[in-house]
């Protein structure tokens, strides 16, 4: 798995615990995890677990995820990745966060470019998914601008934050 990934703005590159205050900062925004599987961060030792666990995935190629910082100030302004990887189907499901002083600059449709790059072209994938809350409009309006194609409703989907929600499924083919 590449480690690191660059677009004209970003630096993409492996996410590790150093990253963890930085990241708390961004996971502790109520506005940034609305959308997200997990509750606002209150203790920076939570952000720690979480990208714990997201290298154990990594290690055993599950899934993998990047912080992503700009190149210019060296600002760690989000993170993003695979949320799972399916060689066997040869399809993953991307999932990324951008924190809210960022929001408006284009920076999610820039990293995630790079992510499909990485998907189609390094690891040979078919299909890249999107799973979205309907009410999580921005998020609708980044993979709408990188082309990926709505497929419907999954009615009550998941579980979040205690409430079952419906989620919109989006992909994006190779050959698309």
């Amino acid at each position: 798995m590449i480690s690191q990934l660059f677009t004209e703005r970003l630096h993409l590159r492996k996410m590790n615990v150093s990253d963890s205050r930085n990241l708390f900062h961004i996971w502790s925004d109520p506005d940034v995890t609305k959308f997200m599987n997990i509750n606002s961060l209150t203790e920076e030792s939570q952000a720690l677990e979480i990208i714990e666990l997201l290298d154990k995935l990594d290690k055993d190629n599950k899934a993998t995820r990047y912080t992503i910082i700009e190149q210019d100030t060296k600002k760690i302004i989000g993170t993003c990745g695979f949320n799972f990887l399916d060689f066997e189907h040869s399809k993953t499901e991307l999932g990324y966060d951008i924190a809210k002083s960022a929001w408006g600059n284009g920076y999610a449709p820039e990293a995630i470019r790079s992510l499909l790059d990485h998907a189609f072209n390094n690891l040979g994938l078919n299909r890249v998914e999107a799973k979205v809350e309907p009410a999580n409009i921005n998020s609708i309006k980044v993979l709408q601008k990188l082309n990926f194609t709505f497929e419907g409703t999954l009615r009550q989907y998941e579980k979040s934050k205690g409430k079952f929600v419906d989620i919109n499924m989006y992909s994006l083919l190779k050959d698309d």
